[in-house]
């Protein structure tokens, strides 16, 4: 017998190992289950070795959140793909696709929109990220190609547009370094007011879904969803009547 062997050397793991086991804790157990020392533990190893990969959980579970904003990114690609090259179809689908995906991944929907500080990443640097990029192009298409409603400038309330303004200047500087196609000019506080509007109602609705928090039972959720996007749509233009 080899003296490494007699000594009892610690099976190496990868990186692949690590996300696998931590993946698999994330969906039986919660967020919550998943620590470096639970971790070590399914792979036989110490929780220091795990430092080798990573520098804390919070590194970890960042890892984690991109890996599933991409894959996200790709199933809402996947779902418009076949679709005309029309903005308005386009934008419904993915957020149909979003709240599917949300209902299906729920611990993983958690992990990437519902978890305070499971992300280091600003949230205006998410816009560059695949998720991002999938909304940004949808709102693209349709500024582009629709004559979107949007508020007046007078009617926004006046101690939102600073806000909204750094939102807007933070929104282009991330448009200009990533080169996606957006219409920028087009880019100006109204459109920004209706952004956050638009993103707010279906992040609230999906929301509210997944943590079962309506206020009252609803039998069929789908039509609540379908008919606040048919109100969102008539409130921007983009579906007639």
């Amino acid at each position: 017998m080899s003296e490494a062997k007699s000594r009892g050397r610690a099976p190496v793991v990868s990186d692949a190992d690590i996300r696998r086991v931590a993946r698999m804790l994330l969906t039986s157990e919660g967020v919550d289950a998943v620590t470096l020392r639970a971790i070590a533990r399914e792979l036989g190893i110490t929780a220091p070795a795990l430092y080798r990969h990573y520098n804390s959980r919070d590194d970890l579970l960042e890892r984690m959140r991109l890996d599933y904003c991409a894959e996200l990114a790709a199933e809402l690609a996947d779902e418009i793909a076949p679709l005309p090259e029309d903005g308005a179809e386009q934008f419904f689908a993915i957020c149909k696709g979003f709240r599917r995906w949300a209902l299906a991944h729920t611990k993983e929907f958690t992990l990437v929109f519902a978890s305070p500080g499971a992300g280091s990443a600003p949230m205006m640097r998410r816009f560059d990220e695949p998720f991002g990029r999938i909304f940004l192009a949808a709102a693209g298409r349709l500024l582009a190609t629709y004559d979107v409603v949007t508020p007046p400038t007078d009617v926004i309330p006046e101690e939102l547009r600073e806000d909204l303004v750094q939102f807007q200047t933070e929104l282009l500087t991330t448009l200009s370094e990533s080169g996606q196609k957006f219409p920028a000019e087009k880019l100006d506080l109204g459109v920004t007011y209706l952004m956050i509007q638009i993103w707010a109602r279906l992040y609230g609705h999906v929301t509210l879904e997944v943590f079962g928090n309506y206020p009252i039972p609803v039998s069929h959720p789908e039509v609540l969803f379908d008919a606040m996007l048919t109100d969102l749509g008539r409130n921007a233009g983009l579906i007639p009547g």
